[in-house]
């Protein structure tokens, strides 16, 4: 029995080292009505079990997510959620892509990223400022079983930053519909229209069945 302030064993571990995206997804997990009975508090990041990410080499968001699901599934005995994911531009071909997160040259730069791609669409006009955040989320269990799927949100990438929330593009990107940057969403907001927030509801059914067993 796990005593009093004892954080329950982890039954899920999810492949980042980031524990902003570790607290949005575990939001976002809460709110499924498949997992109703999953403890947020046992939803835990790659990084709090001190297993080291290993070489993204994909080249699409769902190779990535495969990548990094199956080193951590291995790394751990426990069923592994990886997404990977990034802002994909009309104008640019489909650019940043799997490149968002290193777009400036420094990974996880998210000031730099955003300059540079600012800097890249300062003559494009608003109409042809279209994009769209794409997620991919994988889930592999110990026993081999693979489930990828895929979310995306379009929108339009802002000239300038707005709202403190979120991050990565999240203040230069507004979704299809609304007047604000995802950066001036409330969290709820954002997970209930996000690319992250859409894969993750798809993969739910899997994970569920996987944490039944």
């Amino acid at each position: 029995m796990t005593g009093a302030g004892t954080p329950p064993a982890p039954r899920l571990v999810l492949a980042t080292h980031n524990a902003h995206k570790v607290g949005e997804l575990r939001a976002i997990l809460a709110g499924l009505p498949e997992l109703a009975g999953l403890d947020p508090e046992a939803v835990v990041g790659a990084g709090d079990l001190g297993v080291e990410p290993p070489v993204e080499d994909g080249v699409t968001f769902e190779e990535n997510a495969l990548i990094k699901a199956r080193a951590l599934a291995e790394a751990t005995g426990l069923p592994a959620i990886a997404d990977d994911s990034g802002i994909s531009v009309d104008v640019l071909g489909g650019a940043p892509g799997v490149f968002s997160a290193r777009w400036a040259g420094r990974h996880g730069d998210d000031a730099a990223n955003l300059d540079l791609l600012l800097a890249q669409l300062a003559d494009v006009p608003a109409h042809h400022r279209g994009a769209e955040f794409v997620c991919a989320a994988a889930l592999v269990t110990p026993d081999g079983a693979e489930h990828v799927v895929r979310g995306v949100l379009r929108g339009t990438l802002l000239t300038e930053r707005h709202g403190v929330g979120g991050f990565g593009y999240d203040p230069v990107f507004a979704p299809v519909g609304s007047d604000r940057s995802t950066a001036e969403l409330t969290a709820d907001e954002k997970n209930a229209i996000s690319h992250r927030g859409q894969a993750f509801r798809a993969v739910a059914p899997h994970l569920a069945a996987a944490l039944a067993r």
